[in-house]
């Protein structure tokens, strides 16, 4: 199946089949089914054989999948099993948080940049890294070969940062400043917003206390 086919939330789920999948390998665990892989992420098994099922056909009647063989396959999906460079705009604290977060690393995404421009903190050295001036992002994209740029700036800003990495030559970015971005054909973005499970979250509370009423 082409991979344009295959829906959005199919790639979501993938994710957390692939984080499940390395925690259960880390712990020793060899074989696993469709109702346990779906159990761990409140999935029922058929959706588990449905979404796997638009790469391959992976799991055996009566065993199940092989959980190595499986991640394995699903970091290739995934495009995990490869290293992704990539710059960091804004060194405030979502942005040393982002610097912060092992998953990344594990996964294969490497920050080699953090850029900001506010000159108290260009200089500054934090998680190994040297906060750099964004005047400098054009030549560092150039000679570094970076695949994503991050955007973790105040909503204000976060247009005009994403209008410097596309002419920096980015066309691969994650934005996590809640606003809806403005760009070119051919230009992918994910957007992040960190208050969305909050409010997730809260909905499901006042769901369940009205039914309890």
């Amino acid at each position: 199946m082409k991979l344009e086919k295959i829906p959005k939330i199919v790639a979501h789920r993938l994710a957390l089949y692939h984080r499940c999948l390395r925690n259960l390998y880390e712990n020793g665990e060899r074989l696993i089914s469709s109702y346990e892989l779906g159990k761990f992420l409140d999935l029922k098994p058929s959706q588990v054989r449905k979404d796997l099922s638009y790469f391959g056909a992976f799991g055996v009647r009566g065993k199940g999948y092989d959980v190595k063989y499986l991640l394995k396959t699903i970091e290739s999906i995934l495009g995990v099993s490869k290293p992704w460079r990539m710059v960091l705009i804004g060194a405030g604290n979502l942005g040393r948080a982002i610097l912060n977060y092992e998953e990344l690393r594990k996964c294969g995404f490497e920050i080699i940049g953090v850029f900001d421009n506010d000159p108290k903190k260009i200089g500054e050295q934090f998680a190994g890294h040297v906060i750099r001036s964004v005047e400098e992002l054009e030549d560092f994209v150039k000679k570094s070969g970076v695949n994503i740029g991050v955007i973790a700036v105040p909503p204000k800003s976060a247009q005009k940062v994403a209008d410097l990495l596309v002419s920096c030559g980015v066309r691969y970015l994650i934005n996590f400043s809640p606003i809806k971005l403005k760009l070119p054909p051919g230009v992918l973005v994910e957007d992040v917003d960190i208050s969305i499970p909050f409010k997730v979250l809260t909905f499901k509370i006042l769901e369940s206390e009205e039914m309890r009423i």
